[in-house]
């Protein structure tokens, strides 16, 4: 599952052995009307099928599979560049919650990507915003709006101890400070999906088949 409104193409340069494993990719869909989390994780979790399956979650996605973990019943579930609870949620996150600051995005202007990069940011951002524009593939402002709130008011205190957690030490959306018992992949960042993907390529085989004392400790 790609992160908030990403498409599956987040995970074009992911290729786990295809005699062992059958890679599907799940997307965002628009949410219902007034859709709780846990009922937006039941719809998507029909669209689940097969035996032995593992979820792999990005991001928001990550947060996703947690609560689809309940309908699938997986063998693993994998969260990558994520948070186990809201307890790892970074401080300005809970001041959104407490204020309703998130209420207040600009979802129209933030979801026009193009105009955005008219805007003199620097070539660090200007590039960032090209990544966007290539990966971000839902922009409807319902659904922007609704994974927004879903991520800040949710509502997960307790950890989930069977959650694997994979997490960039250089992750600048949820800091590292705030992420306990995770897999450490050095200088990840939040969009290690994309430029880690040779170490995932590497480890993700043994994670899933609990030889995780074998991992790569480089991160590269």
């Amino acid at each position: 599952m790609p992160g908030l409104a990403a498409s599956p193409l987040i995970f074009e340069r992911i290729a786990l052995p295809s005699d062992r494993y059958n890679v599907h990719l799940l997307e965002w869909q628009i949410p219902l009307e007034a859709e709780s989390l846990t009922a937006y994780a039941e719809r998507l979790s029909k669209k689940v099928t097969g035996k032995h399956i593992i979820l792999i979650g990005v991001s928001f996605g990550g947060i996703l599979v947690q609560e689809m973990k309940s309908f699938v019943k997986p063998e693993k579930v994998i969260i990558i560049s994520s948070v186990k609870s809201n307890l790892e949620f970074p401080r300005r996150f809970k001041i959104a919650k407490t204020t309703k600051a998130y209420k207040l995005l600009p979802i129209k202007l933030l979801l026009n990507v193009e105009q955005l990069a008219k805007f003199s940011f620097g070539d660090t951002i200007n590039k960032r915003l090209k990544l966007y524009e290539k990966f971000l593939s839902v922009r409807d402002e319902k659904y922007l709006q609704w994974s927004i709130e879903q991520v800040i008011l949710w509502n997960r205190i307790e950890v989930d101890s069977e959650v694997i957690h994979l997490h960039g030490d250089a992750d600048e959306v949820f800091p590292p400070k705030y992420i306990k018992n995770a897999i450490w992949i050095k200088d990840g960042t939040h969009i290690m999906i994309l430029n880690k993907y040779k170490w995932l390529n590497e480890n993700l085989p043994k994670i899933i088949e609990r030889n995780e004392n074998e991992l790569e400790n480089t991160g590269s």
